[in-house]
């Protein structure tokens, strides 16, 4: 591993807590050292209070904070004397720790601190740094872990036994370290848990860490246990429905939706069929701190029963040891190793898919290491158990169960680059959904870059392209659970008798073809949701009120209608339920332009601003106010709604 310092970059970077910053970002961007928050970094200093007087200041990294984006305000200052003190206690609670913690943050809106804190404050060192690193966790993680670490690293580290995150960690080290500790010592390694380095300075610390963890890399290097080959055969990859089968056995185990992303990449798909997988995957993670976006091991193949089954028997084993009654917030898996599918990982949402996919990548690359090395073992069944029903973890799952309404849920949505379309994207999006934007534009797919949104450029009546989108969609996510109808052209207006053969085709193909096509191809899907599955269709207010001069779109928005009365009729015995909504005159859309809009005020001999609110409320219909009543038919008000047609317009005459 090379340092990646540079003075240019750090020349950005002022005083001591820049400093820090700039070298935890360094640290960031090195995903074998930290993923996703983990890690954490911090700096001792000196500082006046409002009356002068000088007070030692730890500044650490907050709860919550990710090492590669963190900036000044990602650190919670707190008054480091009274941290010290609180390590030479000989009991501490988790909950009188946090209070503790908390009385001390000396500036209001500063994130929480780190459960980690006491460590950094006992450390005698102005820098700390503390990383997960993948070889010095491959090292650690072998029957010999300990020996092994002393071969390497002689006075240079100390070695800290397995100790769970917290008070009783930060008590163990403040006993051990200065035991250990020599004018050579630049670092520390907790077992099974992760690294830490110091220094006097920003930088000092930082490539001190690089360097030992250098070291780490050059061991297995040697001992040939460092990038480990890994073959993988040719698997015949499950279909859509298959996908979201399974992702639907994975929600009813964990009491809500979950997203499900499946991978087969050749690393996954190689661990999957390896030999020995079934005894490598079966013993935790690599280090605690994965533990909330894991359970103690990864599902093998894909009955969900018989894991949640096994999952609960660990538990109650571990609860009776422990003579504690515990409450069990979710025997679902997270994780899913199967040599044709791959890897699946189950997050409640797509964020948290997201991670526990990057870390079993890493997970897969220590295991592999560790095993070549002299044998793998991951942290104990004890001290998983400890650790997942430690009041800390039970605390930020209570957290996530108050989540919004569409977590864990997919939306598709068609025409999404603009107007209607990305309105309901971003109301989806707002309400914790995961959704695919589907549309011609290519736009869509830089819209937003979030691990909840994935954009598609598709063509919706090419039959192919439309399929192929949808294994995408589902592969990402795990299936589909709602779907808005949006996509749609308005041809230009003309007399009935003058319509081209090729003027109706087209608007028959896009308004009423391809909205039905799509509805075929996700009907199993919409089968499986958790929820059961729910469709708005945009119509129109030609439906209902058909104008001159637009035989071709009425006709289409007419016949989509009919097709989602029929869909209503037949679906629902599948839990499927499907309601239409007719807005009009929303101007904030693609098709109008400042131009058109005044020349149809003028055609009305009205202004612009008249001519936006000539309905019956007198009031101005956005794309917004479309895409939230969209939304809201998908959820919990209407649930007992199907078939429904509300007009989203103002209120219209000729409607009324």
């Amino acid at each position: 591993m090379k340092s990646r310092w540079t003075d240019a970059e750090a020349a950005q970077y002022t005083g001591p807590l820049g400093a820090r910053v700039y070298t935890s970002r360094l640290l960031g961007r090195e995903r074998s050292l930290v993923l996703h928050g983990g890690g954490n970094t911090s700096v001792k200093l000196c500082e006046k209070d409002l009356f002068g007087e000088e007070r030692e200041v730890l500044y650490v990294k907050g709860s919550g904070s990710d090492l590669e984006t963190i900036d000044a305000g990602g650190f919670a200052p707190l008054a480091l004397a009274h941290l010290q003190k609180l390590t030479r206690l000989p009991a501490l609670s988790d909950a009188q720790m946090l209070n503790e913690l908390g009385t001390q943050v000396l500036r209001a809106g500063a994130p929480v601190p780190s459960v980690e804190t006491l460590l950094h404050a006992l450390l005698p060192h102005r820098y700390v740094d503390h990383t997960h690193a993948d070889a010095v966790l491959a090292v650690s993680n072998t029957p010999d872990g300990a020996q092994r670490m002393r071969e390497i690293y002689g006075e240079r580290v100390a070695l800290i036994p397995y100790v769970m995150a917290g008070f009783d960690l930060a008590a163990h080290c403040a006993r051990e370290f200065p035991k250990q500790a020599t004018g050579k010592t630049i670092g520390m390694v907790l077992l099974s848990h992760g690294l830490l380095s110091f220094g006097a300075e920003a930088r000092e610390s930082y490539e001190r860490m690089i360097e030992l963890v250098s070291m780490a890399e050059a061991y297995l290097e040697r001992n040939r246990a460092w990038h480990i080959a890994l073959p993988a055969r040719p698997a015949a990859a499950p279909g859509r429905e298959e996908i979201a089968d399974l992702r639907r056995a994975i929600a009813a185990q964990a009491g809500a939706p979950v997203v499900l992303r499946v991978s087969d990449a050749p690393r996954f798909l190689g661990f999957a069929q390896h030999p020995q997988v079934d005894k490598l995957s079966q013993q935790g993670p690599a280090t605690p701190d994965h533990l909330l976006y894991t359970k103690p091991a990864p599902m093998l193949g894909r009955d969900v029963a018989a894991f949640a089954r096994g999952y609960r028997e660990y538990f109650e084993r571990h609860a009776a040891r422990a003579k504690q009654p515990k409450t069990m917030l979710d025997p679902a898996p997270r994780m899913v190793l199967d040599p044709q599918l791959g890897f699946a990982a189950a997050g409640r949402d797509a964020r948290e898919a997201a991670i526990i996919e990057e870390l079993y990548q890493h997970s897969i690359e220590v295991i592999l290491s560790a095993e070549a090395l002299g044998g793998w073992r991951g942290v104990g069944e004890a001290h998983l158990f400890d650790i997942e029903y430690w009041d800390l973890e039970q605390a930020k799952l209570r957290k996530a169960a108050a989540a919004p309404p569409f977590t864990g849920e997919i939306a598709l949505v068609t025409g999404a680059a603009s107007g209607i379309g990305k309105a309901c994207a971003e109301a989806f999006l707002r309400r914790g959904a995961a959704v695919v934007g589907l549309d011609r534009n290519p736009a869509i797919e830089s819209l937003w870059q979030r691990p909840e949104f994935l954009g598609l450029t598709v063509e919706l009546t090419d039959a192919a392209a439309l399929n192929a989108s949808l294994d995408k969609a589902v592969r990402r996510f795990g299936g589909v659970d709602m779907i808005v109808l949006n996509a749609g052209i308005f041809p230009s207006s003309q007399p009935l008798q003058d319509i081209t053969a090729d003027s109706w085709q087209r608007a028959m193909s896009v308004n009423l073809e391809a909205p039905l096509r799509l509805l075929q191809l996700c009907h199993a899907l919409l089968r499986l949701a958790p929820r059961g599955g729910r469709i708005v269709v945009i119509g129109s207010r030609n439906v209902p009120a058909p104008g001159p001069g637009a035989a071709a779109y009425s006709a289409s928005k007419a016949a989509l209608n009919q097709v989602a009365r029929v869909a209503a009729l037949e679906w629902a015995k599948d839990g499927i339920r499907i309601n239409s909504l007719h807005p009009d005159a929303v101007y904030d859309t693609g098709l109008w332009t400042e131009e058109l809009l005044a020349a149809r005020a003028k055609a009305y001999g009205m202004s612009v601003e008249q001519y936006r609110r000539k309905n019956l409320l007198r009031t101005e219909v956005a794309s917004r106010d479309v895409a939230e009543l969209a939304a809201e038919m998908c959820g919990a008000l209407f649930a007992k709604t199907t078939a429904a047609q509300v007009p989203v317009d103002g209120g219209n005459e000729r409607v009324v």
